[in-house]
């Protein structure tokens, strides 16, 4: 039998992500990542997307990111690995009160943007965020791009790691995404998008933009909450996935 979790990106305010949308979404995905206020979100956000999470039955995650509003968090900067351990730290215990005020457990940690692509590639920065993860919480589960440094990291430290695939994003032959700048970076037909979702899960390969097979684990698939079509494109994914006789539940 296959299963995965699919997990969504939510609280990102600041003109890229609609909040009334973010209920919507919650009925189709299983574990919601929360923008922690560096690259987006503020504490009133982060209380109300909690709230809703909550109310849908799906589990919580942080989702730290670079410190920049401005460009979203996607835009990569030179940071130490003591500067990653120390961002990610502060912003898991931003998200942490918000969660002891409703009684709630914390799930995962997952990278946003540009901090999430420097740790699939840059083993230091990996291990920074793994060791701040589990400092946190040896429980926690880390959420990754699928076979990258980041989830090689949080295995040998010892956290439940979450290898992460994507539905509407290409990928080069090194398992790598295809960086968002080139033309094309971005799945925008949904069947493409399917088809590319099921042969991860159910082959563990995914066809790359050079026509290669690149295996990897397919624990979880993200879809984007800030896309033009993101409720109707969960809710497709999530009826695609059910027909094909695969469960959709949170990572165990």
């Amino acid at each position: 039998m296959y299963t995965i979790d699919i997990n969504c990106d939510l609280g990102e305010s600041f003109g890229r992500y609609k909040l009334g949308e973010q209920e919507e979404i919650l009925r189709y995905i299983t574990s919601a990542n929360i923008a922690c206020g560096f690259h987006a979100g503020d504490p009133t956000v982060m209380r109300e997307t909690v709230e809703l999470a909550v109310k849908n039955n799906v589990q919580i995650g942080a989702h730290p990111g670079l410190p920049d509003l401005n460009g979203f968090g996607r835009r990569e900067m030179k940071i130490s690995p003591q500067e990653a351990y120390d961002i990610v730290v502060y912003q898991i215990g931003a998200l942490q009160g918000f969660l002891t005020t409703t009684n709630v457990k914390m799930q995962h940690v997952k990278p946003h943007g540009a901090l999430y692509n420097m740790a699939a590639v840059q083993e230091d920065i990996a291990k920074a965020i793994a060791q701040a993860v589990y400092d946190i919480s040896p429980k926690l589960i880390l959420y990754g791009l699928a076979s990258s440094e980041l989830t090689n990291a949080g295995e040998k430290i010892g956290l439940k790691t979450v290898h992460e695939v994507f539905a509407d994003r290409t990928y080069q032959q090194d398992g790598t995404l295809t960086k968002r700048n080139e033309s094309n970076a971005h799945i925008t037909d949904e069947k493409r998008a399917v088809a590319q979702i099921i042969e991860m899960i159910k082959e563990g390969t995914v066809t790359s933009v050079q026509n290669t097979k690149f295996p990897l684990q397919a624990h979880s698939i993200c879809v984007h909450g800030d896309g033009e079509h993101a409720v109707q494109f969960a809710q497709l994914t999530r009826t695609k996935l059910e027909q094909q006789g695969i469960v959709v539940k949170a990572f165990q």
